[in-house]
This record gives C-alpha cells, structure tokens and sequence, in this order.
C-alpha cells in the first residue's frame, strides 16, 4: 500500500486551476472579434462605427448597469471629448491615441456585486507613489458624477 505525502502544515492540498473561467473566455473572445472587426473597417466610418459598438453593449446590458454606463459615457463625452470610444474586451473603452485610458466593466461582466470604472496607465492620474486606478460603482449620484468629470479631467490632461 502507498502512502500518499500531504503538506507539512496538515492542511487540504490547493484546489486544481482549471483554467480561465467561462467569464474570461467570454472576454477573450469578445476582444478577439474586437480585433478582426477593426480590420474590416474603414478607416473613414471607424469612430462611428466604433460608438454604436459602444452603445449598442451598453444597451444589452442590465438596467443597474445599464444606466451607469448611459451616465458614464455621457460624462466622458462632455469631460474628456478627445477620448474615442470603442470596445475593448466587450467592455465600453475609452481611448487617446489608440490606447485605452478608461474603461467601464459591467458587474454582469464577471459576476461582481459592483461595476468598476477603471484607468489604465496612459491615465495622467499619479498622487504620489500610490493611487486609485479603479472604482467600484453601485450607483451614480451626482456628487459621484462630479468626482468622475474631475478625474476624467485629470486623467487626459
């Protein structure tokens, strides 16, 4: 009979990784269509084009969602209008100069209790050696729209 080694500590052997998760696959997949339907564009209808891919994901979203990410891309378009939108991972993206800067990431998206709106490091966001690239959101009020419009501000400046 063999006898089988556990950890030191006692305790249960880690659990087996399985992979990505059906959520991240989605987002692979999402990013892969993504990129094969830039090449196929024009490069005259692009922005177009590249907005009402926004809208139209942001409008099969939930209702919570939904209007946060209404609200965020309107905020966007009056703060930060240099940014282009686009998809970027199925996700409304904000961009400058090809490169995302925000992003706004439904809480449906990977089965979170909060939608996030994120920053990338192309963000003009620095506050010393540590600051927020990413905020949780559950609801918008207007204080919060505020604070959104200045960071938008900040963070194309």
């Amino acid at each position: 009979m063999k006898a089988t080694k556990t950890a030191a500590t006692g305790t249960a052997p880690a659990a087996k990784y399985d992979g990505f998760t059906d959520e991240e696959r989605g987002a692979m997949k999402d990013r892969a269509a993504e990129l094969k339907a830039a090449t196929r564009r024009s490069p005259r209808g692009a922005k177009a084009d590249e907005e009402s891919a926004v809208l139209e994901k942001i409008a099969e979203m939930p209702e919570a969602d939904r209007v946060m990410a209404e609200r965020i891309h309107a905020i966007v378009k009056e703060s930060a209008p240099e940014l282009a939108p686009r998809l970027w991972y199925g996700m409304p993206a904000y961009t400058r100069d090809g490169k995302v800067l925000c992003f706004f990431q439904n809480s449906q998206k990977f089965k979170t209790r909060y939608a996030t709106l994120g920053f990338n490091d192309v963000a003009n966001l620095d506050d010393g050696t540590v600051w927020p690239t990413a905020y949780a959101l559950t609801r918008l009020t207007a204080d919060d729209e505020a604070r959104i419009a200045a960071l938008l501000k900040k963070a194309v400046s």
